[in-house]
This record gives structure tokens, C-alpha cells and sequence, in this order.
């Protein structure tokens, strides 16, 4: 399919899945202001290209005058990997700039069991770090909702909290420096019919679990919701309204940035 045609698709086709729930994230939670300059973060997968092409229609229609420029980390990939990631995004007619780490083999290397935490957390250092380089002050990730949901079943199943994947996070390393994840409305289902009327074909994850065939703890929690849903629907929606409507008064403990408090202080 040809680059307009691709674009078009937002238009038309997919603009109640994808325009209008991408416009809805950056209004509902301000993710996109005046004098912006964002860093678009190409991983070389469907999520992270659709949020360029997504954010480029919002800077031409929005009346928001900001800059983004499409900045893609290159941890390790083979050559035949890179050629894809630059002629999808030369396809799409959004220019990449390329830098190099060695992330995915010191992740292999030392985090060889379960090597996803280690490899996000470098990712997003070297990002940070390479957007604020390019005078960015928000660096954009594609995250999308079924992402989201997933983490609040993952924070609770394996690391024993209430936690969410926010849509908008200050950087606490870098100074001036913002997360945002305008497809956090955004349904990974309707990505993937996206990717098949479009044509394109994207990278998989490249990581050292996903290449060995490993099954992710993210890839269970996705296999849970999915059986869940099947019977109730309403479950998803569930899972994130969950983490909007904590009620203090009816949990054991908490933290902020105070510290630890007890149900127990209210009754001392």
C-alpha cells in the first residue's frame, strides 16, 4: 500500500480505533502541550510506528504547535533487522535517526533467565538520555491499553502491589524530562488490523526470551485477560478502572511519598 493510502487509514477506516482513542489519551491527560519537542521511540514493531504516524497527523491537525522527531535504538539488531525498521519508517515517510547500544547482549549476559526488566530499563536510560541530547523534553512509547491492563494483573500477581502503567511519568534522572503513551486508549487488536490493511511487516521482539522461545510473564498475564474476557467482557475495562478508583479506606497499606502508613495509623 502507498505511504497516502496508509495514512488515509487513520481517516477512515480505523479513525474510530485509533485517531479518535490517540486524540482522546493526549486531551484526557495532557500529554502534548505548546513548545513541545518529542522523541517518538521506534522499536522497530507496529506499536511504536503506528504512535509516529498517529502523532504526525496530530501535529499537522491538532493547531498544537510542537516538534517530534523519530529516534530508534539499535541494541544489537542483525543487519537484516535494521534494513526493515529504516524502510518502514522511509515507507511511512517519517525520517529515523539510529543510534547504537549493546543492550540486548548485556541483557542476555547478565539477566540470561529473564532478561525483559534489565533490557526495558536500559532501553529507556538510553532514550532519555539521546532525546535529551536532541533538545527533546518528552520522549513518546507505544504502549498501548492492553498494555496497561496488563501490568495492574502483573503488579498484583507477581510483585504483591496495586500499581498501573501511567500514561504521562516525570522523569526522575533526567531533569526536564517526561514519559508519555498517547495509545493508551488505543486497543492492540485494532493495531493489528492497522498493520494488515496497511501492508507493512515489523520487526518481533528482538530480546534474548523472545528469540529463544521463552514465554514472557507478560505473554501469560495477555493468555489470562484473553480467558477472562471470553467469559465477561467487562473484565478489562475492570482491570484498569481498578487502579482509577483506589479507596484508601478499605486497603491494608499504602506508600507515598511520605512513606509506609498502616490502615492501623487511623485507628491509633
Amino acid at each position: 500500500m502507498e505511504r497516502d493510502q496508509i495514512t488515509s487509514l487513520l481517516h477512515t477506516r480505523f479513525a474510530k480505533r485509533l485517531r479518535d482513542p490517540f486524540y482522546k489519551a493526549i486531551q484526557e491527560y495532557r500529554l502534548v502541550a505548546p513548545g513541545d519537542r518529542i522523541a517518538v521511540c521506534i522499536s522497530g514493531g507496529k506499536d511504536s510506528a503506528l504512535l509516529a504516524l498517529l502523532l504526525r497527523d496530530y501535529q499537522r491537525y491538532s493547531g498544537i504547535a510542537f516538534d517530534m522527531i523519530c529516534l530508534a535504538m539499535d541494541p544489537g539488531y542483525t543487519p537484516q533487522n535494521r534494513r526493515q525498521i529504516e524502510q518502514n519508517m522511509a515507507q511511512l515517510g517519517l525520517p529515523l535517526e539510529v543510534f547504537e547500544t549493546n543492550v540486548l547482549r548485556v541483557a542476555g549476559r547478565h539477566a540470561a533467565d529473564n532478561p525483559c526488566f534489565l533490557c526495558a530499563k536500559m532501553r529507556r536510560g538510553h532514550l532519555y538520555a539521546q532525546a535529551q541530547r536532541r533538545g527533546c523534553n518528552k520522549i513518546a512509547l507505544g504502549h498501548h491499553y492492553d498494555d496497561a491492563i496488563e501490568t495492574v494483573l502483573m503488579g498484583l500477581i507477581y510483585g504483591g502491589q496495586v500499581q498501573a502503567m501511567l500514561p504521562r511519568l516525570r522523569s526522575a534522572n533526567y531533569d526536564g524530562m517526561e514519559l508519555i503513551r498517547p495509545l493508551y486508549h488505543v486497543r492492540e487488536r485494532d493495531v493489528a488490523g492497522w498493520v494488515r490493511e496497511s501492508g507493512l511487516t515489523f520487526l518481533p521482539c528482538a530480546c534474548p526470551a523472545h528469540t529463544r522461545g521463552a514465554d514472557t510473564k507478560r505473554a501469560e498475564m495477555k493468555k489470562l485477560i484473553a480467558a477472562l474476557a471470553a467469559e465477561n467482557p467487562q473484565i478489562e475495562a475492570n482491570l484498569l478502572n481498578a487502579v482509577k478508583n483506589v479507596d484508601t479506606r478499605k486497603v491494608l497499606g499504602w506508600r507515598d511519598a511520605a512513606g509506609r502508613h498502616s490502615f492501623l495509623d487511623r485507628l491509633d
